[in-house]
């Protein structure tokens, strides 16, 4: 009897994240890629339904149609938009990747009594509001902001630079934003790790720097393709930053979806850029998936 009970206990633990999962992920998916195989209409959804009930199911599958995706491919502005969202993505990991490596190294090389410190000044931005933090960054950069009084007064620069409304913008606004996403897992990695490691290869006659190339990194690669992957993937579908910061050129295809769903009310086309979207973030999933299992075996 204790058996058979511990036996149901552990299926139901093991069943809640996988209902977690169908019911917030699965589902509202599924929501998404129906309205996507439907045509747009006026009316309130702006779209007719494809499939009204499970009795004409299999009636109704014969009429699906896959014009939203075939748009997205005729039309250069989609395929221009998510390579740039995808460029911008990378650029702005790689500037996260320089600036949140040292920072974690030195966090995990602190002494103990001052790393709560170190942690809670890195956690302290998501005390206030993403929008508020994005919204601060407008008055930082504008021509008359901050920044460019202090480079004024210094007398860096003869005239006001123009950062807001470029994509210069864009990628100080991600990479601020998300650089603890990045800090957090490496130092999770580097604070792991034996430093005794360090001491003998110095020991052997190792340079600092050869050291650090040979034993660190190799060590720290889990934490830098987490960090990495928790900073491409929002930035790929970013719709804040760029609304806010960037200018008319900049384009990335969380804005367009945007504009598709609420400006111009095409709900199938903007579910199909979003499915297509999905399918884009779900490849370096996959692939950091197999590279973790290949480590790990």
């Amino acid at each position: 009897m204790h058996a058979l009970r511990s036996f149901f206990a552990r299926r139901i633990v093991i069943a809640i994240p996988y209902l977690w999962l169908a019911v917030f992920f699965l589902a509202p998916f599924l929501i998404v890629l129906k309205i996507s195989f439907s045509a747009t209409a006026i009316a309130m959804p702006p779209y007719t339904p494809v499939f009204d009930g499970l009795a004409t199911l299999w009636e109704r599958a014969k009429d699906l149609s896959f014009d939203n995706y075939v748009w997205l491919t005729e039309d250069a502005l989609y395929i221009k938009a998510y390579l740039s969202s995808v460029k911008i993505a990378l650029i702005s990991t790689a500037i996260t990747l320089l600036i949140g490596y040292p920072l974690a190294l030195a966090m995990a090389r602190a002494p103990d009594r001052i790393r709560p410190l170190l942690l809670m000044a890195i956690i302290l931005p998501f005390w206030t509001s993403f929008l508020i933090r994005v919204y601060a960054w407008i008055g930082i950069l504008k021509p008359e902001g901050l920044l460019n009084q202090l480079l004024l007064s210094l007398g860096v620069i003869d005239q006001p630079l123009t950062i807001i409304n470029t994509d210069w913008a864009v990628y100080i606004g991600i990479v601020y934003s998300y650089l603890p996403f990045m800090v957090l897992p490496l130092y999770a990695t580097l604070e792991k790790m034996d430093y005794r490691l360090i001491e003998a290869a110095n020991d052997l006659g190792a340079t600092p720097l050869g050291a650090f190339w040979k034993i660190t990194v190799p060590l720290s690669v889990p934490g830098i393709l987490a960090g990495s992957l928790l900073v491409f993937i929002p930035a790929v579908g970013e719709f804040v930053i760029p609304d806010l910061l960037g200018g008319s050129d900049t384009l990335m295809i969380g804005r367009t979806l945007w504009v598709e769903f609420f400006y111009n009310r095409d709900w199938p086309v903007a579910s199909a850029v979003a499915i297509v979207l999905l399918l884009l973030l779900v490849v370096p999933i996959v692939i950091f998936q197999k590279m973790q299992q290949r480590a790990s075996s």
